[in-house]
């Protein structure tokens, strides 16, 4: 567990420092050598946030959030089971970032509309009243689905920013 613990933190480490270094751009002005560093746009991950609609009914939408910027979080776990209630229809428990390191998973929401979480996209897990969403694995071969649980301070900002 220790390994794999370990392993994680390296993992989220490398895709933030990946992120950030890849929409660094350099830029030599051909006068001497001196090469300086010219931030782009700003990076972002892909996101999807599950949301509750007034009518009780869930839906989601497509998104980001920025590379580098500080969460409003204080704790987080791992998980790479799955309790029985989860593979039924339920709403989150808890506003909660939803980091996927290994599994594709297929989520549902209550008009039946669906979408695919895989390593590299944040689920925000926020509909938290109502019906709730439903998911199954993806890759049937393999029912692995391992994951970080980040809990959204109560009350704060959670920095997604949907598609235009």
């Amino acid at each position: 567990m220790k390994k794999f613990v370990q392993s994680a933190m390296v993992a989220i480490v490398m895709v933030a420092s990946f992120n950030a270094k890849a929409n660094d751009k350099i830029a030599n002005d051909g006068k001497n050598d001196t090469v300086k560093v010219v931030k782009e746009e700003e990076s972002s991950i892909p996101a999807i946030r599950l949301i509750s609609k007034p009518d009780g009914s869930s839906s989601f939408e497509v998104g980001t959030i920025k590379c580098l910027q500080h969460l409003n979080t204080s704790t987080f776990w791992m998980n790479n089971s799955v309790e029985d209630w989860e593979k039924d229809t339920h709403k989150a428990p808890r506003r909660q970032y939803v980091v996927t390191l290994k599994g594709r998973i297929k989520f549902k929401v209550t008009d039946g509309s669906t979408f695919i979480v895989k390593p590299g996209t944040v689920l925000l897990a926020e509909d938290t009243s109502g019906k709730g969403h439903s998911w199954e694995m993806e890759d049937e071969d393999d029912n692995t689905w391992v994951r970080l649980y980040i809990p959204i301070t109560e009350g704060k900002e959670d920095f997604f920013v949907p598609n235009k």
